[in-house]
């Protein structure tokens, strides 16, 4: 079940804590990414920021982060979300192009998520930490930045985030409202893409109605699309 709120708000605290999972069951993580790298030998296991405690007002989301190896975060998402008290919440941008399309990015074959369509994106990491909270509005405009070249004066971003949640997810979407159609915003992302050795995407997709998702988008994508999109 999706759900999807919307706030104006959000407060995310980082909240140290020694996560049971990551340690625990340490020698089946290790070994799971060292598998994963075989596959994927670009995988680096960084430190990212994962959440528990959500709280919702009717204007305010509210979480705790908590930092942890990217290799946990990876097994946990692969067995099926075993702790369930955890989830991920990372920022994203739903790139929107003045003549309603919306501009997904295919993921990569050297990442992690190789083959799906996303908005823009990331999990938290401690370059997202600001006086002990996580700065997402911010780590929405770096990845935007990263992954498709455009910086914050390229786009309007909304005032409210749509926060939809998955229970092993909450994604917290600001939409980015751009001025250039969607065919130029391809275009112009895609050249800069052709400037990057080992580019996030590889491929942009533009999406102008429902008929257009397809089942490479991730659910809650998808959940999130069909409340803004035309049948």
């Amino acid at each position: 079940m999706v759900r999807i709120r919307r706030v104006t708000e959000l407060d995310l605290r980082v909240v140290p804590w020694d996560w049971p999972f990551a340690r625990e069951r340490r020698d089946e993580i290790d070994a799971h990414f060292a598998e994963q790298q075989r596959v994927r030998p670009r995988l680096w296991n960084g430190r990212v920021l994962l959440a528990r405690n959500p709280r919702f007002t009717a204007t305010q989301f509210a979480a705790d982060y908590f930092e942890t190896d990217f290799a946990s975060f990876l097994a946990w998402r692969d067995w099926g979300f075993p702790d369930k008290e955890v989830f991920n919440c990372p920022g994203m941008g739903a790139l929107r192009a003045s003549d309603g399309a919306f501009v997904l990015g295919e993921m990569g074959s050297h990442t992690a998520n190789a083959g799906r369509i996303y908005f823009a994106a990331g999990t938290p990491d401690l370059a997202d930490v600001r006086d002990g909270r996580v700065d997402i509005p911010g780590s929405v405009v770096r990845e935007v930045e990263e992954e498709t070249g455009l910086v914050a004066a390229d786009y309007r971003a909304a005032d409210d985030w749509n926060c939809v949640d998955t229970g092993a997810l909450v994604a917290l979407v600001r939409t980015l409202h751009s001025d250039l159609s969607g065919d130029v915003l391809r275009a112009r992302i895609e050249a800069n893409l052709g400037r990057q050795a080992r580019p996030e995407f590889a491929a942009i997709h533009l999406v102008r109605k429902r008929a257009d998702l397809t089942e490479a988008m991730p659910r809650f994508v998808t959940a999130l699309l069909e409340t803004q999109l035309p049948g």
